[in-house]
């Protein structure tokens, strides 16, 4: 496969340019004026960061995209979906509150919030993607309904994943509560019995007769569950949880062949910003010191390559004194590796160039 082209601008600023004129200038060069934006509904999909955590993406960085994506005649709107983990951002209301404060909100981004799968992590549409892993998977309602698709993604590591860049924003970040569960889980949803109230809502949610109620405590058949999440998000107590349970190299091929039902089709374009790199994702309510410096933002058509483009810059980083990558075990020629030892990201790299997403070969090319 042929070279993928991605470029790259470091974050040194004068009085001539700031960051989000720099990022703009980014994107123009590397040609998102080249898809046809007129009157199109485009989504960019980011990270609003889980109350608490103080490295996801500055809204002026939204912004900026969002002032290119108007200037080429399309009609920008931020999204992402609703957590499967118990948090600020389970469900809509509680979602675009959390983003309201940490900044995303239509007066200072220039345009709409939507929550990409609904109020309770159930709108939903079936998209066929025939992968290894995955046959049919889960998307966000809103998101699959845009015309096009553009990644704006905070470069950081990632506990379960490695890191968490392009792909992960993309695939994990796109499933309603039911996808994110597929990707997480080999098994099937439980209850915490200490926490029900059994109240009977995951039995009226369910069409498979699932959840049963004994005794004021609710039960799920696994025989006879389908995993579909739904029980998750209409607990009023949290009790229902995922099993949570695949491994890590499986969670990112998943997440890689969930990228893919959300691209294909359609025109897409990929952002990451390489800063803040912090060791554990934004779904945190907390971030710890970052593992590098701080290295640049990063745009392409192709969202294999920019991952790999961003974990070989970080990797080309010296280790941040007194983070969790200084304090770790320097065994590996891998920053999260070293961080993470049994984490393998590279896997969701290979199913990306398998399946035909992209490729791991890329030529930077320097604004």
């Amino acid at each position: 496969m042929e070279k993928s082209k991605v470029y790259f601008t470091n974050l040194r600023t004068d009085f001539n340019s700031n960051l989000p004129q720099k990022l703009k200038n980014l994107i123009k060069a590397a040609s998102i004026g080249n898809i046809n934006f007129k009157n199109k509904y485009t989504a960019i999909k980011m990270h609003f960061g889980e109350p608490g955590n103080l490295a996801f993406l500055r809204p002026n960085y939204a912004a900026a995209v969002v002032d290119v994506v108007k200037e080429l005649g399309g009609r920008p709107f931020l999204t992402d979906c609703n957590t499967l983990y118990v948090g600020g951002r389970k469900n809509a209301l509680d979602h675009l509150e959390s983003a309201y404060k940490n900044g995303f909100s239509p007066y200072t981004v220039g345009c709409h919030v939507l929550i990409g799968d609904g109020l309770k992590g159930t709108d939903e549409e079936i998209v066929p993607v025939n992968g290894e892993y995955i046959k049919e998977a889960k998307i966000g309602r809103a998101i699959m309904d845009a015309d096009i698709f553009i990644s704006l993604n905070h470069f950081k590591g990632h506990e379960a994943a490695g890191f968490g860049g392009a792909l992960k924003n993309i695939g994990m970040g796109c499933g309603s509560r039911a996808g994110k569960m597929e990707m997480h889980s080999a098994g099937k949803p439980s209850v915490i019995q200490e926490n029900c109230i059994g109240c009977s809502r995951c039995i009226i949610i369910c069409a498979h007769d699932a959840p049963s109620i004994t005794e004021k405590k609710a039960s799920i058949d696994q025989d006879k569950c389908v995993g579909c999440g739904r029980c998750i998000g209409v607990c009023p107590q949290d009790a229902i949880v995922a099993a949570g349970d695949e491994t890590n190299e499986i969670l990112v091929r998943k997440t890689t062949e969930y990228a893919i039902a959300v691209l294909k089709g359609r025109p897409h374009f990929h952002i990451s910003l390489v800063i803040d790199i912090s060791p554990c994702c934004d779904c945190h309510s907390e971030n710890d010191v970052p593992i590098v410096p701080d290295v640049g933002m990063f745009a392409s058509f192709d969202p294999v390559a920019l991952d790999v483009a961003c974990a070989d810059a970080v990797n080309k980083q010296p280790v941040m004194p007194g983070s969790v990558l200084d304090e770790s075990c320097q065994c590996h020629q891998d920053h999260f590796t070293n961080i993470a030892p049994t984490t393998n990201w590279r896997a969701g790299i290979e199913q990306g160039v398998k399946l035909g997403l992209g490729s791991d070969e890329y030529e930077l090319i320097e604004i």
